[in-house]
């Protein structure tokens, strides 16, 4: 009776497994924005990053799980102020120390959808090498056999160790004290599947 069970439990599971489907995304179409600011918003800076590699999974025609990742030396600001010093300075180990960890992940753990367009996602975000849970929504689109997801999300760098000059480590404020919100705008595009 056990190894009954234990065979319908398995062809059970490849069923599942078959049910699913990858869809790789495009790294060339694919983009990450960020965003972060002073405490009191005098002055923002803004950029890209780009994705290295990732994937979607789909599970009966609905999101069921994916992961990206981020290639850090990427990293890009496009505001135009203070280019070559700014992307130097995020790179470095007071930010996001490139050198040391030159990848970001985010995998999905759970897809709850709000609507057939909008998807509530429960994911680990992995930054230098530190695992937090985010939650974030998420447009869905389907064009011409491609997956189009987008998203907006706020993260607490601190969490991440990213501390430099954060509110929460300095005895008293200043107009120059960086904010501990980092704000992300996320699209990837799948390749179109054959």
């Amino acid at each position: 009776m056990k190894t009954s069970s234990v065979i319908v439990l398995w062809l059970c599971s490849i069923t599942v497994t078959m049910a699913q489907d990858s869809f790789e995304i495009d790294t060339s179409q694919s983009l990450l924005k960020w965003k972060g600011s002073n405490l009191f918003k005098f002055n923002e800076h803004f950029g890209t990053a780009k994705f290295s590699s990732g994937q979607i999974l789909m599970e009966n025609d609905s999101i069921s799980g994916g992961n990206f990742k981020v290639d850090m030396n990427t990293i890009i600001n496009t505001d135009g102020k203070y280019n070559e010093m700014l992307v130097r300075h995020l790179k470095n180990e007071d930010f996001f120390d490139v050198k040391k960890h030159p990848s970001a992940y985010l995998e999905i753990k759970e897809v709850n959808y709000i609507d057939e367009n909008q998807v509530q996602i429960n994911a680990n975000l992995t930054i230098k090498s530190i695992t937090n849970p985010i939650v974030y929504n998420s447009a869905v689109e389907r064009q011409k056999g491609k997956v189009i997801m987008t998203a907006k999300f706020i993260i607490d760098r601190t969490l991440w160790n990213v501390n430099y000059e954060s509110k929460s480590l300095l005895n008293s404020l200043k107009d120059d004290t960086i904010s501990d919100a980092i704000e992300f705008e996320a699209m990837v595009i799948t390749d179109q599947k054959k």
